[in-house]
Formats: C-alpha cells, structure tokens, sequence
C-alpha cells in the first residue's frame, strides 16, 4: 500500500455511533479489507453516575456523533466508510467529497486516548536523568517517582542553588550515560 494506516474522524448521526462502528466491521470483515481498515474506536470514558442515593458506573461517549477509524485512504475504503448508513462523511472533507479527507495528527490521537504509546522506561527512583525537553531542557535532575501508567515521572532539578521538584512525561527526560 502507497502509505501507512491513519486515524480519521467520521460523523454520523446523533445515537448512531455503535451502529455505524458495527456495520463499518462488518464490511471490513465481509469483503476482507483488515489491512486497510485495521480499527473502528468509539471514545467513552466510565463515569460515576449518583441518581436516588445510588451510584453506578456508566460508559459515556466522549465525542457523540462520532467515530474514529482507523485505515488507509483508498477510494475503496473511502466509499465503504462513506456510504454506511447512519454516516454523513467524514470530518475535514467537503461536502461535495472531492477532495480526501485530513487525518488525525499523533498529538490528537495521544490527547484522546485512542491509542496508547508505549514508551519504555529505563529509569527508576534515584537515578540521574537528563531533561531533554520543554522548558527545563538540559538540566540534569534525580529522579523520585515514576508513574508510567500517568506518563509521569517526578525529578528534583537544582534551579539556582534550590532542589526543586518537577513533573514531566516520560520522554522528557533521558538517562545519564555514565
């Protein structure tokens, strides 16, 4: 295939999210396109729900009206998505369909959630970590804690003769060399 496998945005109709998700699998599987749709992601998050003095987790969606799909923009692939019932098109094209529509970058792919990276961590509590990154870039701190499931790692870095601690992401900050 000419390039990788994308995430794009589809809009559908208010409800029919869960519809459009199973029918666009159930097409991919039927005519046997894995390679080219590899994903179909509605985005929900679990919410505490209190209603009568009772709580219960409940699956909310983060985006209603949408669902995100990810696979290789082919006219094929493009026609499947486009005309599933329940869908209007996808998001970032126009209305006419001339032109293909825009993926999702990776930063609004991490900012959601869709897919998770996985970032291998060679570092643990007190170990000496260069900041490669932001606004601290080049100082040179210990490390206190490392919460990979948050991306999170907490640095004490000396700033003008003070231990001042620090919270960064995981690739913000690289070994020391010895």
């Amino acid at each position: 295939m000419s390039d990788a496998a994308k995430w794009y945005v589809v809009h559908t109709y208010s409800g029919y999210e869960n519809k459009v998700a199973s029918s666009i699998e159930k097409a991919v599987e039927n005519r046997k396109l894995h390679d080219l749709i590899q994903a179909v992601n509605i985005p929900t998050e679990t919410v505490t729900e209190v209603k009568d003095g009772k709580s219960r987790e409940v699956e909310r969606k983060l985006f209603p009206g949408y669902v995100l799909v990810k696979m290789v923009m082919t006219d094929e692939t493009w026609y499947l998505v486009r005309n599933t019932r329940g869908c209007t098109g996808f998001v970032g094209q126009d209305k006419s369909g001339g032109s293909k529509p825009i993926p999702l970058t990776d930063d609004e792919i991490a900012a959601m959630g869709v897919e998770k990276r996985e970032i291998e961590v060679n570092y643990a509590p007190g170990d000496s970590v260069r900041v490669i990154d932001g606004a601290l870039a080049g100082f040179i701190g210990v490390v206190s804690s490392v919460e990979a499931d948050k991306n999170k790692v907490n640095v004490t870095v000396s700033m003008f003769g003070r231990e001042t601690p620090v919270e960064l992401e995981l690739d913000q900050v690289e070994t020391l060399d010895e």
